[in-house]
């Protein structure tokens, strides 16, 4: 699949899904308003001409709505998929069909073709990389640093690539500047709270349609995407323990009402399982062997390692598909536990990940760190930088009037007093 009549080179799985795709992202452009406006004048003012682009995000209806943002600021943009099992092929192929946008992602593509893709968009040389687990940005530094000096820089919004990208600086191989979108105020409180919240809960139900209320949900870090989970799941009537390695966090959690304990004390108590900490084997043998017959396992961090299904395997005699993303292993001592969409995102393989509402800012944040960085061209320094503080307030204030919500302003007496040191009581 490398030719249509539009000319445009891609991988999808079926061009004709394109107008079902186009429904759905016309669908959600309905919640938003703030990015439709950067949309707006990007196809206007032209920030990015001349601006190879490449970007590696979940193939989702929100994630259309910054492909054609970017496209209409004048990039040259490539797509692929940030995650095997996220892209929704119908707007993947709308992408290609309605938009002219080179798209290479299929929904459940193996571990070899992704990488392919990654190649693929490397090929592209770009000048910009937008990032979504900072798998790009490794490839590039390690296999292709004769393309480095072309790099303007990145961005990368979610909390696994920020770590990465921190640790390739103390390494001394980010040469370049990367914009961190994840800490942006208008990401990291609304996107990885309230969204992966809502849509890791809603990914769990359509693949178990299982009751939450009374269930003890074990929720493994408390991070912004964990304290959103383990409401969500108090808000469907879960009983819930929250697992942490951050005494602070762990205090937090503690205060907010939640019961925190070990995970291996969490373990033989849970029904459900979920971890949102970006880091590997949070759930591994030790913690299999005790857990309730029928306990299910799933992952709401970026990649699928937190969940030892390795190890797993090894306990198991045998492995079968109980429903669409719902794999159950049975153990040799005779009980199951349930695996939730192959460990991978859950919200993403099994439901259509974030409402766009909290997408429309975070993409709005991704937007505008790229034209940031080519309004900066070689005045940042490598390493990572934060979304300005008037980019992030805008942000806000323009998603506020789109929700016909208004706020105080500072008088001027105000203003005075709170830039003054010589006024006390």
């Amino acid at each position: 699949m490398t030719a249509t009549s539009t000319q445009v080179k891609h991988e999808v799985k079926d061009l004709s899904l394109a107008p079902l795709g186009k429904q759905r992202i016309e669908w959600a452009g309905r919640e938003m308003p703030v990015l439709r406006q950067i949309q707006e004048r990007f196809a206007s003012e032209k920030p990015l001409a001349g601006i190879r682009l490449i970007a590696c995000c979940h193939v989702t209806t929100e994630t259309a709505h910054l492909a054609i943002a970017l496209k209409n600021a004048g990039a040259d943009a490539l797509l692929i998929a940030s995650n095997p099992l996220s892209t929704q092929d119908d707007v993947a192929a709308c992408l290609v069909e309605d938009y002219g946008i080179p798209v290479f992602a299929i929904k459940g593509e193996d571990n070899a073709t992704y990488h392919r893709h990654v190649q693929i968009a490397l090929d592209h040389k770009p000048n910009i990389i937008i990032d979504d687990g900072s798998d790009v940005t490794a490839t590039l530094v390690q296999e292709r640093q004769h393309q480095i000096p072309d790099i303007i820089g990145t961005t990368e919004e979610t909390t696994t690539g920020i770590v990465r990208l921190r640790a390739m600086f103390n390494d001394g191989v980010l040469t370049f500047p990367a914009m961190n979108v994840n800490d942006a105020d208008t990401k990291h409180f609304f996107d990885n709270r309230y969204g992966t919240g809502q849509s890791t809960l809603d990914g769990i139900i359509r693949a178990t349609n299982v009751l939450l209320a009374g269930k003890t949900i074990v929720v493994a870090g408390y991070g912004w995407c964990g304290k959103g989970t383990a409401l969500r799941a108090r808000g469907m009537g879960a009983n819930v323990i929250v697992t942490e390695i951050d005494p602070v966090k762990a205090i937090e959690a503690v205060m907010d009402g939640f019961r925190v304990m070990p995970m291996s004390e969490a373990a033989p108590q849970g029904d459900l399982f979920i971890t949102v900490t970006g880091n590997k084997h949070v759930i591994r043998q030790e913690h299999f062997e005790v857990m309730k017959d029928g306990a299910m396992v799933c992952n709401s961090g970026h990649f699928d390692i937190e969940i030892d299904l390795k190890s797993l395997a090894a306990q198991s005699t045998e492995v079968n598909q109980a429903r669409n993303f719902t794999q159950q292993y049975v153990l040799k001592n005779g009980k199951s536990i349930i695996v939730l969409g192959e460990g991978r995102l859950i919200n993403l393989a099994a439901a259509e990940g974030h409402p766009s509402a909290v997408m429309d800012m975070s993409f709005a944040n991704q937007a505008l760190a790229c034209e940031y960085l080519v309004k900066n061209k070689g005045k940042l320094a490598p390493g990572l930088h934060s979304i300005p503080v008037e980019v992030d307030k805008e942000i806000g204030r323009l998603k506020l009037q789109a929700m016909g919500i208004s706020i105080d302003t500072l008088t001027a007496e105000q203003v005075e007093y709170m830039n003054s040191w010589t006024s006390g009581t």
